[in-house]
């Protein structure tokens, strides 16, 4: 294997005919015997110099040569009789120095800089490295800052990337790469750049130190402080805080440097945290935003729109993903509270309940519902027990039982469970199902136990945010009492439900029992007069696409029961995870409804048998109805329900008898008036259903159709404000981005990256993530001010256009388009304010 004299030796001559080689230390000789390189004549100048011109210039003219002289070069020209020959030619040096030079394709000029920087060159691993990376017109100060990139095995070749790789160090509490600096003499110039970009200075610099003055300078930036390093020092911090492979290294300095600086105790002393919206480099920021949202909400000193809106701000934040539980929760506690406060809860008649809990009054439920997953999933529920009590306060006494006991007046002056203004769970199967089939078109009915109305309302949200889905959602009564038998049971096609007589709370549909999906499909063969077939929901899932084609196309009406909410509810160990079902399901069912139409199903209804009631706190013992309730005979009793014969009177009960409620036999069913519930051993008491309340009775039926073509968009957004000339001259650029539209189901969000870029792709600014995902009818309130910080590199690059990109990512990828840019004229007039 040739050594690299010889490698060097060999690329030589694919340039030059003739080498001369001085061995001035005398040390060389046996290198120069074992060189063996085809085409070359070796040849040892030893007081042969006409010998060897004439071999070199007329005997052998063509052919190629390497002279050792096992000296140095003689000092005085007149003394080398053989000047002419190596003036025409090239002078080899043997020493490492020159062999690294050789090596690099380095000229003589950067001796002195091998000399300096020796300590580089010993590894053959970074002279590899460096070759891979090295241009032919490289400065000097360009080698020397590819060669710290390489000591910190950054990943690009510049100075803001070796920084991020020593931080990362640093924040491992290593120190390889930056003595490996040290040792290579690297360590004056590394922080020679860092004080022309950043101002940083220091008499005993080091990173940790540059970190610290990094976070400082940064913070006090965004609080406009002075601050001891230029502005690009936000624009770095910045960079690095968004690196998806240097996110832990920044988390880790981060929180050493806020506790270095005493960032604590200076929020502490702030009032007024909304200039501490757009700062997101400490965690602890956050913390101080959620507390004082949660202290203003519970004080009720901030409207539900400003919550909305100083959290929207902190969604692009770093850390807003680590606490989002926490803003969701604070944002639907606030609008929650609002809804109470102005909702008027008075009832003048059934249908005119249902109507306005349809409506309105549902959004309290469904947003106390997503209070409390989202204060369940924070990892600090406590951190907000003063909001969860005042919610819960609110909540229990304010709506759920105002409301109840303003509905129980409309429920008291009625005796027969029946409205012709509203639809009734009983005619299900004759209002929705049968007028498919009479137009020989086939129908599947999900039907999703204990889906409140307000969880209905969400999902058909989801559906419609689904590209060529749409769907309806219209309110229905259940049945009374409201429990899963009866329920299940009116849904299909019926001509006379019957409670058995016994003790199991069963019903019959014409006669034949409903329990199991043996015995529905056997109802809905028979009443429908149409091929028919029930299913269970996980059973579905399981198939594959053929045999859920299979399942779908031999059969005219298909029924698939889903149970996740009821499942986790209705048990007293699991019943304060109902919220948490109520997500999955809502999840499961958008997954079910996309299975049915890649079946080919394109008719689909989903319902449910009941809705529920839920309170996450313990129940006081005012909502248990302290009456008992007599009767000749109990056969079936729930939390909210007893069923029997011949009740007695009972101010707390609504009696009600079978046939009041469109049930065959002679049974009887009383209710706890409002929201109490009855105490029952070993069952929950915080998830029930089986009453009279809204929450239970109002149950939704949605329609849902698929279109062959693509419905959905995205918000466009515009660049409105901005220099009028389109001429940068600053160090800073602002803008303002105006969401033209709300969102709406079928008009989605639109998530960017913002940045300033030269026409080569260059980044010269700062770049922001941004989210429009606002639903304001204010156009005021879509605009969204961006401040944008220059590099140093744009003061380098002189006049020139350049542009201002919102770009998008294309979906399932890391790549991004451009979605809209504007032109910018960059002219040189603000170097100054780098004040280098």
């Amino acid at each position: 294997m040739p050594n690299k004299i010889e490698t060097s030796l060999s690329k030589l001559f694919e340039n030059h005919r003739v080498v001369f080689w001085y061995d001035s230390k005398k040390e060389l000789r046996n290198d120069f015997n074992s060189i063996n390189i085809d085409g070359v004549n070796k040849e040892e100048i030893n007081n042969n110099e006409f010998g060897l011109k004439y071999q070199i210039l007329r005997e052998k003219s063509d052919e190629k040569f390497l002279l050792y002289k096992e000296d140095a070069e003689p000092s005085d020209p007149i003394d080398n009789w053989l000047l002419d020959v190596q003036l025409a030619h090239h002078v080899y040096s043997a020493d490492q120095q020159s062999i690294w030079l050789e090596e690099l394709g380095l000229g003589p000029e950067y001796r002195e800089l091998i000399n300096t920087h020796s300590e580089f060159f010993k590894a053959v691993g970074r002279i590899n490295k460096l070759k891979k990376i090295l241009n032919e017109n490289d400065t000097k100060y360009k080698v020397k800052l590819k060669m710290i990139s390489v000591c910190a095995n950054a990943d690009e070749i510049a100075l803001d990337s070796t920084l991020e790789y020593l931080l990362k160090e640093c924040s491992e509490e290593k120190d390889e790469k930056i003595n490996l600096i040290k040792r290579c003499q690297l360590f004056d110039f590394l922080f020679d750049q860092i004080y022309r970009h950043f101002q940083y200075q220091s008499n005993n610099p080091g990173i940790k130190d540059f970190c610290i003055n990094l976070f400082d300078s940064s913070y006090k930036n965004n609080i406009s402080e002075d601050s001891k390093l230029s502005l690009e020092s936000s624009v770095f911090i910045n960079r690095w805080k968004d690196s998806r492979s240097l996110e832990e290294s920044f988390s880790k300095m981060s929180v050493f440097c806020a506790e270095t600086l005493g960032i604590e105790s200076d929020l502490n002393d702030r009032d007024d945290f909304t200039k501490l919206l757009d700062i997101d480099i400490f965690e602890i920021i956050d913390k101080k935003i959620i507390s004082e949202l949660v202290t203003k909400v519970v004080n009720r000193t901030i409207t539900a729109g400003e919550v909305s809106k100083h959290i929207h701000k902190r969604a692009p934040k770093h850390y807003y993903i680590k606490y989002k539980s926490y803003y969701k929760a604070i944002e639907s506690a606030a609008h929650l509270l609002l809804l109470i406060d102005n909702a008027k809860l008075k009832i003048n008649s059934f249908s005119e309940g249902i109507e306005l809990y349809s409506s309105k009054w549902f959004s309290i439920d469904q947003l106390y519902r997503k209070y409390i997953f989202h204060q369940q999933n924070s990892k600090n529920p406590s951190l907000m027990n003063d909001l969860t009590e005042l919610v819960e306060n609110f909540y229990s006494n304010k709506y759920l039982l105002e409301l109840n006991n303003h509905w129980q007046s409309s429920i008291n002056r009625i005796n027969l469970w029946d409205d012709p203004a509203v639809s009734m769970q009983k005619n299900f199967f004759k209002d929705n199902v049968k007028p498919f089939l009479d137009r020989n078109k086939k129908i599947v009915v999900i039907i999703s136990d204990a889906m409140r109305y307000e969880v209905g309302s969400e999902l058909v949200k989801k559906i419609n945010n689904s590209d060529r889905f749409s769907s309806t959602i219209t309110p229905a009564v259940s049945m009374l009492p409201s429990y899963t038998q009866l329920g299940m049971a009116a849904l299909l096609p019926n001509n006379d439900l019957e409670i058995a007589n016994d003790t199991t709370g069963a019903v019959k549909v014409d006669g034949i029992s409903s329990q199991g999906v043996k015995n529905r499909s056997k109802i809905l063969n028979k009443l429908s007069e149409k091929k028919a077939e029930c299913i269970n929901a996980p059973e579905f899932l399981k198939m594959d696409k053929n045999q859920q084609r299979e399942v779908f196309s031999k059969n005219e009406v298909l029924y698939i029961y889903h149970n996740l909410i009821d499942q986790v509810g209705d048990k007293r160990e699991s019943e304060d995870r109902v919220f948490k079902a109520s997500k999955e399901a809502l999840e499961e069912i958008v997954q079910l409804v996309k299975a049915l139409t890649n079946a080919n199903a394109s008719n689909l209804l989903i319902t449910a048998d009941h809705g529920f009631i839920y309170q996450n706190r313990e129940l006081p013992e005012s909502d248990f109805s302290s009456s008992k309730i007599d009767a000749e005979n109990i056969l079936y009793k729930n939390r909210r329900f007893v069923i029997g014969n011949n009740f007695s009177e009972n101010e707390s009960f609504k009696i009600f008898k079978s046939s009041n409620l469109g049930l065959l036999g002679g049974l009887d069913v009383a209710i706890p008036k409002s929201i109490n519930r009855i105490r029952v051993k070993g069952s929950g008491s915080r998830f029930v259903h089986g009453g009279s309340s809204l929450q239970e009775i109002v149950i939704p039926i949605i329609k849902v159709n698929k279109s062959r073509t693509s419905d959905l968009s995205n918000v466009e957004i515009e660049v409105i404000k901005g220099p009028s000339n389109l001429t940068i001259t600053t160090s800073q650029l602002s803008v303002v981005l105006y969401q033209i539209d709300a969102i709406s189901d079928k008009t989605l969000a639109r998530s960017l990256r913002v940045g300033i870029y030269t026409k080569d792709n260059k980044l010269i600014s700062d770049s922001h993530d941004l989210q429009f995902d606002f639903d304001l009818d204010n156009p005021r309130e879509r605009e969204i001010p961006v401040r944008f910080i220059l590099t140093r590199e744009a003061d380098n690059i002189g006049t020139q256009e350049v542009e201002l990109r919102l770009e998008e990512k294309e979906s399932g990828t890391n790549h991004y388009k451009t979605y809209k840019k504007v032109k910018y004229t960059l002219r040189k007039a603000f170097t100054t304010d780098f004040d280098l």
